[in-house]
């Protein structure tokens, strides 16, 4: 749609915002929407796979075609550009696309459980729940589980790729203290009160760290 001379100019306007920026990229000729050229980014999975990600549209033709005007600091109308700007593209693929790359075992801030408690028996519930309103009260998102054996309440947190455990045991009651286990380091544990735990989580979901 529209003539020749806006489409060119449309890539220009790109090709030279791009070169700008020192942003390496490719042609993709006829990749374009029928309205405009376009940029469009690809995220690269795990195991090197393109998903199409944002994409944003440069559009000379349409304003052309609603007659669309503005008053600019001259006083004078001028004609302006639209912009199609999607940020994730398809909601359902972007999710898919995270869920593959970090094959569910996501990174802290973007776990829906960041932290699982367990304590080793239903008598240590109370210690649990205090630590748990703890982290909830500080915006990480916890859990506590107390049914089964300890050993099962862990495999089963290893297996669903739960960031953190905070184990509770009489040791930990006594001195107000948890046995944080962190994902992926076996069975190395670090004793920390509640409130250094709640420091810790807290801190590394603002850096938005990496696993």
């Amino acid at each position: 749609m529209g003539s020749d001379a806006d489409w060119d100019a449309a890539l220009g306007v790109l090709t030279r915002t791009l070169k700008n920026r020192g942003v390496h990229f490719e042609y993709d000729h006829g990749g374009g929407a029928f309205y405009g050229p376009k940029l469009d980014f690809k995220l690269i999975d795990a195991i090197g796979r393109k998903w199409q990600g944002p994409t944003v549209q440069l559009d000379f033709n349409l304003p052309e075609r609603f007659d669309l005007e503005y008053v600019g600091e001259d006083n004078e109308k001028h004609r302006p550009v639209m912009l199609h700007r999607v940020l994730v593209g398809s909601m359902e693929r972007f999710v898919g696309g995270l869920i593959e790359h970090y094959a569910g075992a996501f990174p802290l801030w973007l776990a829906p459980e960041h932290i699982r408690v367990l304590p080793i028996s239903n008598h240590l519930r109370g210690p649990a729940e205090k630590l748990q309103k703890e982290l909830m009260e500080s915006g990480v998102r916890a859990t506590v589980r107390e049914r089964e054996t300890l050993g099962y309440r862990i495999r089963d947190a290893e297996m669903s790729k739960i960031p953190y455990m905070a184990v509770i045991g009489k040791e930990e009651e006594k001195n107000g203290t948890v046995a944080l286990r962190k994902r992926g380091l076996a069975n190395k544990q670090e004793v920390m009160t509640n409130r250094e735990v709640v420091e810790r989580l807290k801190e590394e979901i603002e850096r938005r760290s990496l696993p």
